[in-house]
């Protein structure tokens, strides 16, 4: 059985999913890092080239790809939940843990982490918190319906949450 976490990028999913993978003694997948080892170029990059669509393309191929892994933590990206198959085939052999916090709280922590500009493009012409906004309308009811736990990570600290986590694995 694996633990998928998602949730609107800046939930903590990379960080929170290595630790707890870690405190488990399970495996750590991102499939951000996996798309991008997979196309050889920044998740940026590829959104320049190809768009949202060849990203969302790539992703899906790595969610087919973990359809065999087990004992994993899976970080999956902001947008897994766009397309249902994703979910679907997450779900099979996996328990899903939606990490949540206000919009405000994940615009504060995308501003601090400084791989953002280098990683994370724009996901509408505004960008910045009203892109958040707009953003979290159209996925948190489909976050709502792809999880099993959804976590409101907001005022808990990484070992709080990595320890609940587990204690819920």
């Amino acid at each position: 059985m694996n633990i998928v976490l998602i949730g609107y990028r800046g939930a903590g999913k990379t960080t929170i999913g290595k630790q707890l993978a870690g405190r488990m003694g399970m495996e750590f997948i991102d499939t951000d890092d996996s798309i991008v080892q997979r196309a050889g170029k920044s998740i940026r990059e590829i959104f320049a080239e190809g768009g949202e669509t060849l990203f969302r393309d790539l992703e899906s191929a790595v969610i087919d790809d973990l359809v065999e892994t087990d004992n994993t933590v899976i970080a999956a990206g902001g947008g897994v939940v766009l397309r249902k198959t994703n979910i679907e085939k997450l779900q099979a052999n996996g328990r899903i843990v939606w990490l949540q916090a206000p919009a405000e709280v994940l615009w504060k922590r995308l501003q601090s982490d400084t791989r953002t500009p280098a990683n994370r493009p724009d996901l509408t012409s505004t960008g910045g918190l009203e892109e958040i906004l707009r953003l979290l309308q159209v996925r948190a009811p489909l976050y709502s319906t792809a999880a099993d736990v959804a976590l409101d990570v907001t005022n808990m600290s990484e070992d709080q949450i990595v320890r609940y986590l587990a204690e819920m694995a």
